[in-house]
Parts: structure tokens; C-alpha cells; sequence
């Protein structure tokens, strides 16, 4: 496969912007004011949501993308811009006084709460539409493809769904809309529409089984009544299914495991409009997306997918994170319920014993976090003047591409103390040679488990054989 290039790809993406605000804690009693758990706020985090999910994806996939929708005039609205401003997204925002939707959701333990929404569902007047309309002329001189994510929250209107979708056909630019609610006549002459099963079901008014001749079926019946160039169906575990008037075409997944579909229906999106800008053909477009869904479907919560992940065959640089990137993946996982098994060492020269040791590492829970020593670590554990023989990246790569290792993070400590701390893993894994009360870290897991290593192999007498060294 040649790699994809994004580069020079501009898509313009309007529709409703959000906040996804979530606070993270533990929970150890119940309030004496209610029944309802006492929630101790341990770390906060901040996504762009709604059509912001697009534009990051947009961004992550070495693109560009302008944004269009609504913002309140507060704070909110400021985090939002700066977070777009990081991944060098173009804001044409119109300012309302309607506050910011913002979602937030307060995880206590492996579970959510409660979701508090900040948002007043208010449709654009026929003013704020033709504004948006005169901008979005503007963009169309300078965009590849056009994106409507349609949240229900008031920018997709009818007005502008009908005034973007008629400049679009002017300049011979893609619409690819993300829908929303059940009335799609607002997306009528649309290049495509995008929906999930439950979605067409909706759109059709009746239920669709998630099989292929339903599918296409109902697909085509929409078609027809909201006069669409073709139909995108995702239906997670079975794939993509594109209909036209005439033919269809079935996409098996390419996604090895199904973590988590948050998000999924935006990275299809997003990657399907960048590749119709680079003026890919729609089987070869939607192949494209068809990837990118097998990947973000892997990950814990809302994620974009990074152009290395899509040019890669085993998605191993995406294993390799720094610690904060990595705790954030890390408590999206335990709200699933996923327990985390921790393990670390310098593995410069991978061997039977390494792949060994970490298979059954590995076997102790859902996702294994390898602490890597940095190459200056290494030197400082007096592994030799001449170690480690591969440097860091080199061998963070090698092991990313073990099955076992679910997520890599290189620490320049003399231990990894620090690191477990950070953690705390429900499993700490340490070799057969050590006794548990000399495991560094080991209060700070629920468990610590020695694991007995392959008689006969060691990074040392690899070396040495190597350099004709029997003794």
C-alpha cells in the first residue's frame, strides 16, 4: 500500500461545536445531604466535541479544515478556540448569546455519574443564515470538500443545509453530511449521507436489521426521496456498505477488536471528505475510511486517528505515547472496566525470553503497559560502555509490534517509582529474580506478580554469542 498524503487538503466543517468536559475521581462514601455518591475529583480532562471531533481528526490526518458554528461569548468558548488553535484549525465561528454546549460528565470509579448538558437549543434566524451563508461562499474558493455535522443543537438549519449544499454544487465540491433526527429533506442533493444502521432506520421509518439486503434496501429508498448521489452506511462490526441508484459495495471491517465506537461515525466522515479533496474515487475514498474506522474503534473513548496509524500495517507507532498522553488513555480504559497490568525494562535485544515474559504478562489483564528505560537509563544501570546497543525508539518501535503490549512509555528514571505511581496498575509484573517486597513501586498496585523468565535466554548471552563469546 503507498502511503497516504493529506497534505494541501482543505475541508470546510460546519455544523454544531462542542465541549466534552470530563471530570475523573474515586468514590468512597455517600453524601449525608442525598443518596448519591461523594466523588473525589482526581484529574480533568477536555476534548473538542460534536463536529470539533471532525476537524481534530481533520487536523491529526495532516490536513487542514475551517470550522463553522456557534459559540457563546465566555470561557467555554475560549478553551475551545485554544484547543483549535493547537491543531491549526481556521475558526468562522458566529458568537450568540446562548451559552457554549458544553457535555460534562463526572466518572466516579469505573463508572459515569451524571452528564450535565450546558446548551440552549436555539435555530440560526434567517439574519445568522445568511451570514453563514455569505461566509461559506467564501470558503468554497479555497475547500476540497464540505462536512455538515448535524448535532440537533440549531446551526444545521434548513436554510444553510440548502444554501451549502446548492454553493457546493456550484463549485463542484463534495458534501458529506453526518445526520441527525429523522426529517432529512434538509439534505436534499447532498453528495452523501453517512448514518449508522439506527440511523437509516430511522430516516426509513421502520427497523432495518443489520444485513446486507435490508441494508441496501433501505438505502435506496432514501436515495430516492432525498435525492442523494450515494449512501454510506456504517455498521460497526459488519463494516461499510455504500449504495447507489444502480450498485452497492460492501466493506468488511478491518478493525482486529471493537473497544469503542465513540467517535467512529466522525473519523469516517472526516477521512472519507479528505479523500474525495484529493479527488480519490469513492471505492478507493471509502476504503480510506473503512481503515481509519478499524482503527479508532480500538481505542478507549473519542480519538482522532494519527496519519501514522493510517499509513502504518500494524498501527505500532500509536502504541508509543508520553505519560500524560497515556494517563488519559488510561482512565477512559478503567471506566470500562479494563484492568491495566504494568511491566518495564530496557529489552534492547529482543529475544524468546522478552516475547515470552510479556505474552504472559499480558495474560494478566486487558491492557500491558511497558515502562521502556531511556538510553540514558540504560547507561546508568552500568549495562556497559557500549548499551544499549539499539537506541530508545528503535526499540520502542520493535516492541509495539508485539501483540502483547497494548501501550509503551519511555521513563528516564533509574526506576520506574515515579511511573507506577502515576499508574497505579491494577497488576505490577516483575521477573522471577526479584522478591516482591523488593519490587520498586509495588504499593502502589493492587497486586504484584512475579513471572519465572525462559532458562537460556538473556540479552546478555545473546550479545556474547553474537561477538563468538561461549562462556
Amino acid at each position: 500500500m503507498s502511503l497516504y498524503d493529506f497534505s494541501g487538503a482543505k475541508v470546510l466543517v460546519a455544523g454544531d461545536l462542542m465541549l466534552d468536559r470530563y471530570h475523573f475521581g474515586s468514590v468512597s462514601r455517600i453524601s449525608p445531604e442525598a443518596p448519591v455518591p461523594v466523588v473525589n475529583v482526581k484529574r480533568t480532562t477536555q476534548t473538542l466535541g460534536g463536529s470539533g471531533n471532525v476537524v481534530n481528526n481533520i487536523a491529526h490526518l495532516g490536513a487542514d479544515a475551517v470550522m463553522m458554528g456557534v459559540w457563546g461569548e465566555d470561557a467555554d468558548a475560549q478553551i475551545l478556540k485554544g484547543m483549535m488553535d493547537s491543531i491549526n484549525i481556521e475558526c468562522d465561528m458566529l458568537v450568540t448569546d446562548a451559552p457554549t454546549t458544553t457535555k460534562l460528565r463526572v466518572i466516579g470509579e469505573k463508572q459515569q455519574i451524571v452528564r450535565l448538558d450546558f446548551e440552549e437549543v436555539t435555530p440560526l434566524t434567517r439574519e445568522q443564515s445568511g451570514t453563514v451563508s455569505a461566509r461559506v461562499k467564501e470558503h468554497m474558493k479555497t475547500c476540497g470538500a464540505v462536512v455538515i455535522s448535524d448535532y440537533g443543537k440549531g446551526f444545521c438549519t434548513l436554510d444553510v443545509c440548502e444554501d451549502i449544499i446548492r454553493l457546493a454544487e456550484i463549485h463542484n465540491i463534495p458534501v458529506i453530511v453526518d445526520p441527525k433526527g429523522s426529517d432529512w429533506r434538509k439534505y436534499a442533493g447532498a453528495t452523501t449521507v453517512t448514518p449508522n444502521v439506527k440511523e437509516l432506520a430511522e430516516a426509513v421509518g421502520r427497523y432495518v436489521p443489520n444485513e446486507d439486503e435490508a441494508i441496501v434496501l433501505a438505502a435506496r429508498e432514501i436515495i430516492d426521496r432525498v435525492r442523494l448521489k450515494y449512501l454510506i452506511v456504517t455498521r460497526s462490526e459488519k463494516g461499510i456498505t455504500v449504495v447507489d441508484g444502480n450498485d452497492f459495495m460492501h466493506f468488511p471491517t478491518q478493525a482486529k477488536e471493537v473497544f469503542d465506537v465513540s467517535g467512529a461515525g466522525d473519523t469516517v466522515v472526516a477521512s472519507l471528505a479528505l479523500a474525495l479533496a484529493k479527488g480519490f474515487s469513492l471505492k478507493d475514498a471509502v476504503t480510506v475510511a473503512n481503515r481509519a474506522a478499524g482503527i479508532v474503534v480500538a481505542k478507549i473513548g473519542t480519538a482522532p486517528v494519527l496519519l501514522s496509524e493510517l499509513n502504518s500495517s500494524h498501527d505500532v507507532k500509536s502504541k508509543l505515547m508520553p505519560l500524560d498522553a497515556l494517563l488519559i488513555e488510561l482512565e477512559k480504559a478503567r471506566i470500562t472496566g479494563r484492568k491495566i497490568v504494568f511491566t518495564n525494562g530496557c529489552f534492547d535485544i529482543l529475544h524468546k525470553g522478552h516475547v515470552t515474559y510479556l505474552k504472559k504478562a499480558a495474560e494478566l489483564g486487558d491492557i500491558l503497559v511497558l515502562g521502556l528505560n531511556s538510553d540514558d537509563s540504560v547507561r546508568r544501570l552500568q549495562k556497559g560502555p557500549d548499551r544499549p546497543i539499539n537506541n530508545e525508539i528503535d526499540r520502542a518501535e520493535v516492541l509495539a509490534a508485539l501483540e502483547s503490549i497494548s501501550y509503551i512509555t519511555i521513563f528516564d528514571e533509574d526506576t520506574p517509582y515515579e511511573l507506577i505511581k502515576a499508574i497505579a496498575p491494577d497488576v505490577l509484573v516483575k521477573g522471577a529474580d526479584y522478591k516482591v517486597e523488593e519490587v520498586v513501586g509495588r504499593e502502589f498496585a493492587k497486586k504484584t506478580v512475579l513471572i519465572d523468565f525462559v532458562h537460556g535466554y538473556s540479552t546478555t548471552s545473546v550479545i556474547k554469542a553474537m561477538q563468538g563469546d561461549k562462556k
